[in-house]
């Protein structure tokens, strides 16, 4: 399986991340895949073979390694990779959604086309919700199919065609348990940080939508003050000489012509 095309689309959904989403990331990166190419394709490389019983009845040996491995472990952990790094690609779809409709108008329609709000919010979310169900259903898929992470030395078979009870023996049955438990751990983790990540969005966004309808007491009043100043200021600006009315008209008229008689007399 080429992994490196799943690391590089996972890198290019890093830049709409959270610092969370970045460090999910690295956990997903360095403790599952880089584990599961390095060490775990080796040790689940060939089951069938080194699955050994104690019988020669034909067929009783693959009955009970179909008994015991129902779903291989290494491509039920690929499968769970696979499923848990998918829904990141929706993010990086809605980005380049919001990319193709600015293209089209010819305009900008957001101010920064990664930040997550509006319909992105709803996607980031959807996502991290998709992801935490895959990790923990393919937990209880592990646990309910193999009766826990332990893998035994040996194996009881009294599947048909087997004439009695069979013993058979699983190969690096200690090193199976080892990868099995880091699996399980790291994936722990990372239901850990998809919730712990939703629920720092989620508050994020309840403090912003907090921030913008309620306004602080000291701000309110700061504001008020600034009000009543700038109306009194406008008030005092904006005195100046009364209009005349008709009574002043005609008084001034009577001044006027008196001063004209007294000049053309002089």
């Amino acid at each position: 399986m080429n992994w490196a095309f799943l690391q590089s689309v996972l890198s290019g959904v890093n830049k709409y991340s959270t610092a969370i989403g970045r460090i999910w990331l690295s956990v997903v990166f360095i403790f599952r895949i880089l584990v599961f190419v390095a060490a775990a394709e080796n040790v689940w490389k060939d089951e069938s073979k080194d699955f050994v019983c104690n019988t020669q009845q034909p067929g009783c040996e693959n009955v009970c390694f179909d008994h015991f491995y129902p779903v291989s472990q290494a491509r039920l952990w690929a499968l769970q990779l696979i499923m848990v790094s998918t829904p990141s690609l929706l993010v990086a779809l809605h980005v380049a959604y919001r990319e193709h409709r600015e293209k089209k108008y010819g305009r900008k329609l957001y101010e920064d086309k990664g930040s997550i709000d509006g319909g992105l919010l709803c996607t980031y979310l959807l996502s991290l919700v998709l992801k935490t169900s895959f990790e923990v259903g393919t937990l209880l898929i592990f646990y309910f199919v193999y009766n826990g992470f332990k893998v035994p030395r040996m194996y009881q078979c009294e599947e048909s065609p087997c004439p009695n009870t069979v013993d058979c023996y699983i190969s690096r049955a200690t090193e199976k348990m080892i990868f099995l438990y880091i699996m399980g751990c790291t994936s722990a983790l990372c239901v850990v940080l998809n919730v712990s990540e939703m629920l720092y969005i989620l508050s994020k966004q309840c403090w912003k939508c907090f921030s913008k309808r309620y306004v602080p007491v000291e701000q309110k009043r700061t504001c008020s003050c600034h009000a009543h100043k700038s109306s009194s200021a406008l008030t005092l600006g904006s005195a100046g000489p009364k209009p005349l009315t008709s009574a002043g008209k005609e008084e001034e008229l009577r001044v006027q012509t008196s001063k004209n008689v007294k000049d053309t007399l002089t």
